[in-house]
């Protein structure tokens, strides 16, 4: 186990992190649900995208922390939340697939934008217990091309971004295989995987989200397909256990993620229950690459009855990974 770090080691330029995160969703949910009110709808798109890239930039573990926390904790404003972490596990993603310039800029923003033909029905379908209806089965049917009709309408005109837009349910209908996809269709195709890896871990009104060590599974085969290298790309980037997200460890602590490490599975945790379900006074820091504790299973968010002070969990990870950089150099 690792020593608690002391208050006044913290960086202090963390302190306004959370905010700034719940900022810019603010931002983001004003924006996708009055686009027609927007002026110059592409140029604020194009702030959106910087204001993400500059917080994942600054701390990308903190950020996928932040992330994955909205994503499991939250179904309030869903659409906003969900085009945001889409957008940062995009923007992450992209460069292991080679993705740069003008190719990742039309992903990004494609992710931000793609359910903007159902906004508010995504809205309403997180708070939904019953099945969507008819008329609800086919809005969502037909989003993305609605979605790219609107788009067009606010005056994008980038081919790419409107294509992705367009096709990012469609890319992955029939399991094809990445690499012989037209490098013009990759974009959606790694859209629609990270759309329903994102989806598929925000709990519903319905049901809860599912852990993210199944998600992947579910996604991408139990062998992680390696094939596929879309799937791979998203393990190596975020890891099987991203920062936010629960595991179980193999003493029976109920711990949270706070960072990755160069094993996928292998991160900086903070145990926070132990055994027997009884909450520590203090986090209880430790490495997994280390040795024991391993992580022996990832857990859902409904799994987790206590309440998180993000901003302390942020701060322990970033001591915790300082202090192991200045050993280390």
């Amino acid at each position: 186990m690792l020593p608690a770090p002391p208050i006044n080691t913290y960086d202090s330029s963390y302190e306004d992190l959370q905010s700034q995160w719940t900022d810019l969703e603010l931002g983001l949910s004003m924006l996708l649900a009055h686009p027609r009110q927007a002026q110059e709808f592409p140029r604020k798109v194009r702030q959106f995208d910087r204001w993400m890239q500059d917080l994942v930039t600054h701390d990308t573990d903190a950020a996928l922390y932040l992330l994955f926390q909205l994503a499991l904790t939250s179904s309030v404003g869903y659409s906003a939340s969900h085009a945001l972490v889409c957008a940062a596990l995009c923007h992450i993603v992209a460069p292991q697939l080679g993705m740069t310039g003008a190719v990742r800029d039309s992903l990004v923003r494609a992710a931000i934008t793609m359910n903007i033909g159902m906004t508010e029905l995504q809205d309403v379908l997180a708070e939904q217990r019953e099945r969507p209806s008819s008329a609800q089965q086919e809005a969502i049917r037909s989003h993305p091309q609605r979605g790219r009709l609107m788009l067009e309408q606010f005056g994008i005109a980038d081919g790419l971004w409107l294509d992705t837009v367009a096709q990012h349910h469609a890319a992955q209908s029939g399991k094809p295989v990445y690499d012989a996809l037209p490098q013009a269709q990759r974009p959606a195709y790694v859209l629609g995987l990270i759309d329903r890896y994102a989806a598929m871990i925000s709990p519903r009104k319905s049901r809860p989200g599912r852990s993210a060590t199944d998600t992947v599974r579910m996604i991408v085969g139990d062998e992680l397909q390696p094939r596929d290298p879309v799937g791979i790309a998203l393990v190596r980037s975020v890891g099987l256990c991203p920062p936010g997200t629960f595991v179980r460890l193999d003493n029976g602590d109920t711990a949270v993620v706070l960072r990755r490490s160069s094993q996928a599975n292998q991160p900086l945790v903070a145990s926070l229950l132990d055994s027997h379900a009884e909450p520590y006074e203090q986090p209880r820091l430790h490495h997994t690459s280390d040795g024991k504790p391993h992580i022996q299973s990832a857990l859902s968010q409904v799994a987790l009855r206590v309440e998180l002070n993000h901003r302390t969990m942020v701060r322990l990870g970033l001591y915790v990974s300082q202090g192991r950089a200045s050993l280390e150099g």
